[in-house]
């Protein structure tokens, strides 16, 4: 890698810890007004200082982010179709990298969909995006995107999908947690973090997801619903903080979510 491409890359992950916590927000691109994220502006604003990175499109990055925010931004550039459809694989490149760079970003990222039936236009796209990034010092984040299928978040299906997705070129991919995840990190040559996927029962159970993906080698998470979803969403960033940056037990995790609900209700 380049200089400017590695600082990229130092602004989202901590040098100290070599892990990040990303924000996901960037749900609206194909499932419109989602829970909580009717008004992003509103969601986003109390989480600014608590996360090391956000994903977002760049309608959402004009609108309901601040300019003096210093916020390291993961741009989501794929896009192409909605929720209405079936498949979902369908997407193209939905913005240019010039347009990435004009936005001072610090990542690009995109959909690849391994197995679906438009896997091979997105390995396509993932391709040449890499070509494009380099010329400028931008990484690409590849995420392997399961669609409607969640049955495929199984150890053999995301380890291709992550492997494939380095050897095209990624700098960062994200994956689902699985059984034998381990196993994903042990093929995958870069640096992995690991979505929060729909809402979970219960913070402890979004903990425990993002302990046992740190203690088995991911290199962080990109959570959106399982915090911003969250009855506390302040809170459950800084406990998610302490798991990613600190290696805090799930135990300890709590204890963190926990006084902080009790400052949060005390203010």
């Amino acid at each position: 890698m380049d200089w400017g491409l590695q600082n990229r890359v130092a602004r989202m992950i901590s040098p100290r810890s070599h892990n990040t916590v990303m924000l996901a927000v960037d749900h609206g691109y194909f499932m419109g007004p989602t829970r909580r994220l009717e008004n992003a502006r509103a969601t986003i604003a109390p989480l600014l200082d608590h996360a090391d990175a956000l994903a977002l499109t760049r309608g959402v990055l004009r609108t309901s982010v601040p300019p003096e925010a210093r916020v390291p931004i993961v741009l989501r550039v794929s896009g192409g179709a909605t929720v209405l459809k079936e498949d979902l694989s369908n997407e193209a490149t939905t913005v240019s990298m010039r347009e990435a760079v004009r936005l001072n970003v610090s990542a690009v990222a995109l959909s690849v969909f391994v197995g679906a039936p438009h896997e091979h236009e997105s390995l396509v796209n993932l391709g040449r995006l890499v070509d494009e990034g380099e010329e400028v010092g931008m990484p690409v984040m590849a995420i392997t995107a399961v669609g409607k299928e969640l049955e495929k978040r199984d150890q053999r299906y995301l380890a291709l999908a992550c492997r494939v997705s380095a050897e095209l070129g990624a700098h960062l991919v994200k994956t689902y947690y699985c059984d034998g995840f381990d196993k994903v990190v042990e093929g995958c040559p870069v640096p992995i973090v690991v979505a929060g996927g729909p809402k979970l029962d219960s913070d402890r159970a979004a903990l425990e997801l993002a302990h046992g993906a740190i203690a088995q080698g991911a290199h962080g998470v990109d959570m959106g619903r399982n915090i911003w979803q969250s009855e506390h969403p302040v809170p459950m960033l800084e406990a998610l903080r302490a798991i990613v940056h600190e290696r805090a037990t799930v135990g300890e995790a709590l204890d963190v979510l926990n006084e902080a609900k009790a400052a949060e209700k005390a203010r």
